[in-house]
């Protein structure tokens, strides 16, 4: 009997017994199967806050929900700060902070905190049913207002997004096709430009984006 029998599911190739298999061969599945596991499901979120006489506490420890998810992303919205907020803020109350309410794409002064999984798979909406649609339109309101026909995922926000790259490779590409790739420890800040993210293995990433006024 195989070691592991979902390997192939996984898109490992494992074909020794478990009679077969050291300690160390048993730690390199185990390796395997952590990256093929998405990092979200392991991932803390700690959130701090005062107490009613100003001390710092922490108001928020928690497994973060996964937001949307399809064969070519996973997206978890973790927190959003509004232009109004002052310290000490507001405890988090569900949707409010660590949903999508009105777009996935923050208004001026807004900041939104997201862990983003790509997978090698293009995003084509066109390829979507009625029903695929409106759960994406529900779940990521705004999303599809910035797709273009002609490549689903090139798009340009009223942002400022810093990101760090957690797993994985991705490439950066720009309006002439110019590139770059980016891999694990590997940041960015995307000042407003049209881009897409192109996906050749599995990557994860975390990012800020901060509305800000597009000029003409």
């Amino acid at each position: 009997m195989p070691a592991v029998a979902n390997s192939k599911k996984l898109g490992l190739s494992i074909s020794s017994t478990s009679a077969d298999l050291t300690i160390n061969q048993y730690a390199d599945i185990i390796f395997l199967f952590s990256q093929h596991i998405w990092g979200i499901l392991s991932m803390k979120r700690v959130v701090t806050g005062f107490d009613d006489k100003g001390t710092s506490i922490f108001i928020s420890q928690d497994k973060p929900k996964v937001t949307y998810e399809n064969d070519s992303v996973r997206w978890t919205e973790l927190w959003s700060s509004y232009p109004d907020d002052s310290i000490p803020i507001d405890p988090p109350n569900g949707p409010i902070r660590e949903g999508v309410n009105d777009s996935v794409f923050p208004s001026v002064g807004k900041s939104i905190f997201r862990v983003l999984e790509f997978l090698p798979s293009t995003f084509d909406p066109s390829k979507l049913n009625e029903q695929e649609i409106t759960e994406l339109k529900s779940c990521l309101p705004g999303l599809l207002d910035h797709v273009e026909i002609h490549d689903a995922e090139m798009h340009a926000t009223g942002s400022v997004d810093y990101g760090v790259i957690l797993s994985g490779k991705i490439t950066l590409e720009l309006d002439e096709g110019e590139v770059t790739e980016l891999g694990p420890g590997d940041v960015f800040v995307q000042n407003g430009t049209r881009h897409a993210w192109r996906v050749e293995e599995k990557c994860t990433m975390a990012v800020v984006l901060v509305g800000v006024e597009r000029k003409s």
